[in-house]
């Protein structure tokens, strides 16, 4: 566990300094093309260290009001706390806040920057249908995260991804509709090629950032999934739940910038997580479902992180 978080902490820096990197070429070449070559360099590090700096300190804010959470009210926080009581002494982690998302749905994430400043937000679907038992699998699974220090590499992934994604829509966007820069400015073939590679690098930039995203979000699922049964001593109670989860994941809020910080992918897409459950009371646990994660899923499929946790004790 002491080594994944340190792991943990070094894939943190190695995420920053590259999105950092991403974030200041897409800068520069957004203000080389719009005319500003010669302070292009400044402002891109500038900006850069600006969503840096923010996404280290205002991420799990940023998070929160993008999912329209709010803080538990009184029924739901004290039914988490009930549970959260033993959870946090077994994970040695203080008392994280909880926040709630009005949604019927069964869902859940954890956010913030270190165990000093964690969150933990529910849909209002998780709290009221499932049982006691499931409904502690899936806080000891964002414990887990808390203690893993998840929270903060999915955190800053996530915020610092996003600005890569929306920059390189702006500028792809900009260059669609001809907005040019001056042209008494110089050409000649090596403006020509410095353009054709900005504009590869812009296109492709976002998909990289993604990629790198959902392939953390996946490795950390199983890890999350095996600390919480170490808690809980209980694989029966996350597994049912994540059952219970397949078949209602999607949150309405919630969006592809954000689906790699629940438990389960909140935008699924057909035939990925939903109605696992029901097939595999029908076929079994060999019903033809996918046990690998594709480079473009957020999470690893709901059946083989089940086959997972009950393989812990098989």
């Amino acid at each position: 566990m002491f080594e994944s978080i340190r792991h943990n902490k070094r894939k943190t820096y190695f995420i920053v300094a590259l999105v950092f990197a991403l974030l200041s070429l897409i800068v520069y070449f957004f203000a080389d093309y719009t005319g500003y070559a010669e302070i292009a360099l400044p402002i891109a590090v500038i900006v850069s260290f600006l969503t840096a700096f923010s996404s280290y300190y205002f991420s799990d804010r940023i998070i929160l009001g993008v999912t329209k959470a709010h803080p538990a009210d009184e029924a739901a926080d004290q039914k988490i706390r009930n549970i959260m009581e033993g959870l946090v002494i077994a994970a040695g982690v203080p008392m994280p806040k909880v926040y709630v998302i009005e949604d019927d749905s069964l869902n859940a994430f954890a956010t913030g920057r270190d165990p000093n400043h964690a969150v933990v937000c529910v849909t209002r679907g998780l709290v009221s249908k499932l049982d006691y038992y499931q409904l502690e699998g899936v806080l000891a699974h964002e414990l887990a995260h808390i203690k893993n220090y998840d929270i903060l590499l999915a955190t800053i992934a996530t915020v610092m991804i996003g600005v890569v994604v929306m920059l390189s829509h702006m500028f792809q966007r900009m260059m669609f509709y001809g907005r040019k820069r001056n042209n008494d400015r110089g050409g000649g073939s090596m403006q020509l090629i410095l353009l054709i590679v900005s504009v590869v690098f812009i296109i492709l930039a976002p998909i990289f950032g993604q990629l790198l995203k959902m392939a953390l979000s996946r490795n950390r699922e199983y890890l999350a999934d095996a600390a919480a049964i170490e808690f809980t001593r209980n694989p029966e109670g996350l597994a049912t739940a994540l059952e219970a989860i397949s078949y209602d994941s999607a949150v309405e809020c919630a969006d592809p910038a954000t689906a790699s910080m629940f438990i389960a992918n909140p935008v699924p897409k057909k035939g990925d997580n939903g109605e696992i459950a029901g097939e595999m009371a029908v076929k079994g646990a060999a019903g033809g479902k996918r046990t690998k994660g594709g480079w473009f899923d957020t999470h690893p499929p709901i059946q083989a992180r089940i086959e997972a946790i009950r393989g812990i004790t098989a």
